[in-house]
């Protein structure tokens, strides 16, 4: 079904990659930590999502039947992973003046819309923490009864001491943790114990909490993936994909409370993507990563309100492999759109060369496509642990090769973005630049004496562009023509 291309995925749990091989033939489950929804997301979070919409996208391409859960927090994430502060949406509701369910709905709307600006598939399933309150009180139930709780004056907490695999994933050292350097110890028996049920506070009425065999409450923040997760997938499923911040202590916490309850393997390939930054590209120890608490955060809005095409940031999070930093800074960005946009005017022109303007949604064929052909290549590349600056890099040439047929060129651009979902035959944005056909004739007469190094014929080229009123500019992919101001 799948013919001989393997899928090889880096796995945080082994520290290697490894060939991916699902539980079911032909079928693969896969779960996304969602968002907590108490504020906007910034672009450092959604770039956690564009991988695995790739990843998604290439086991579709593969053949595989793919179901994919990205859960919407909504309760029970605290201010403090030390399971100590407030729950970060009654926070938010008590800040803003608003109810936590009408924040909660507001900023889930807002993140599927970044989603969508962001060509990111919509999940299979969609959960709220909220709506599966009894799945997580039965999940408890489970690990009480297999003596994995206790209960303290502020809640019900996973006892780590009863879990000898404690902290595997993260290579974590539970002797050498400082109370205090991540927990504070509070009601806790151990360090690295965590919440299960939190008690609401006596006298107070919460605007989230549920009544529970233990007392009213609301769920720790790390029992509702688990629940969830298991709900719809299994309790055992196939990949999970996260931040590379929730595996010392998230994604940790999950695997002990879900194989605590099941006695199984949770998950056998785990996923995690590296941070976005903000300087550091000649020193790394300079580089700060984006985040809320750090004040730094930058919303895809922001980006939409300074002209930028949306996609524009996705090429720039394609274009760094999703396992390293991805720097950011408003001249990656522009350097990203001039990209993208090199690459449109690429597909335009091979549509144009075979007079298809008019039809740009043809359907691609089915299965995998031809060995050796460039689609291919270009599918191979991101087998390899998504690789896809190098898939990038693979459709630039590809588009730029003049021994590569215009029909070649059509398919592989539609193929590519059913992988890539760059919108590369969207050409709204090239009409400002738009040139007469001489005018794009001349450009790609001076690209092709610059490739051949013929310094001479190139600035002649251009000083002839710029007569009729056009700028060239160009980029280690491509060129752009901009019509000459004033």
């Amino acid at each position: 079904m799948h013919g001989p291309m393997n899928l090889t995925l880096f796995n945080t749990l082994t520290r290697q990659k490894e060939v991916f091989v699902p539980l079911v033939p032909g079928r693969v489950s896969l779960y996304t930590c969602g968002p907590t929804v108490y504020a906007d997301a910034h672009i450092g979070n959604l770039r956690s999502y564009v991988f695995p919409d790739v990843l998604r996208k290439t086991l579709a391409r593969l053949g595989y039947q793919v179901t994919q859960v990205l859960n919407i927090t909504d309760v029970g994430h605290l201010t403090s992973d030390a399971d100590q502060g407030e729950d970060k949406m009654e926070a938010a509701a008590a800040k803003r003046g608003e109810s936590a369910w009408e924040i909660a709905e507001r900023y889930t709307e807002r993140f599927l819309t970044d989603l969508d600006r962001l060509g990111i598939a919509r999940p299979d399933v969609m959960p709220k923490a909220t709506g599966h309150i009894a799945e997580q009180i039965r999940l408890i139930e489970r690990l009480e009864e297999k003596g994995f709780t206790y209960r303290a004056e502020d809640g019900v907490y996973f006892d780590t001491e009863q879990f000898p695999e404690y902290g595997q994933l993260a290579r974590l050292d539970k002797d050498g943790l400082r109370e205090g350097a991540r927990v504070d110890m509070g009601a806790k028996r151990h360090k690295t114990d965590f919440a299960l049920w939190k008690f609401s506070p006596a006298g107070a009425q919460r605007q989230m909490e549920w009544d529970s065999p233990w007392g009213r409450g609301f769920p720790g923040w790390h029992i509702e993936c688990s629940a969830m997760a298991m709900k719809y997938l299994g309790e055992t499923f196939d990949i999970h994909t996260g931040g590379k911040d929730h595996i010392p202590v998230h994604h940790t916490n999950e695997i002990a409370q879900s194989e605590g309850a099941t006695g199984r393997p949770y998950v056998r390939y785990w996923l995690h993507g590296e941070f976005l930054v903000l300087g550091g590209e000649s020193d790394p120890e300079q580089a700060a990563r984006m985040g809320k608490s750090e004040g730094n955060f930058l919303r895809l809005q922001e980006v939409v309100e300074r002209g930028f095409d949306p996609l524009a940031y996705r090429y720039l999070v394609l274009n760094s492999h999703y396992r390293k930093f991805l720097h950011f800074s408003w001249e990656a960005l522009k350097g990203a759109e001039t990209a993208l946009l090199g690459l449109r005017r690429l597909v335009r022109q091979a549509l144009d060369d075979l007079g298809q303007m008019g039809n740009q949604g043809e359907s691609l064929p089915t299965g995998l496509p031809a060995a050796g052909s460039v689609q291919h290549e270009l599918l191979a590349d991101l087998c390899d642990d998504l690789n896809t600056p190098k898939a990038l890099a693979t459709l630039h040439v590809a588009l730029k090769n003049p021994s590569v047929s215009a029909q070649e060129r059509a398919d592989l651009a539609r193929f590519a973005d059913s992988l890539l979902s760059l919108g590369l035959m969207d050409f709204s944005r090239l009409a400002d630049v738009q040139a007469p056909p001489e005018v794009e004739e001349l450009a790609r007469q001076r690209w092709a004496a610059r490739q051949a190094k013929n310094w001479g014929e190139s600035d002649r080229l251009r000083d002839e562009l710029q007569e009729r009123g056009w700028l060239v500019k160009d980029s280690k992919e491509g060129y752009t023509l901009e019509p000459v101001k004033g």
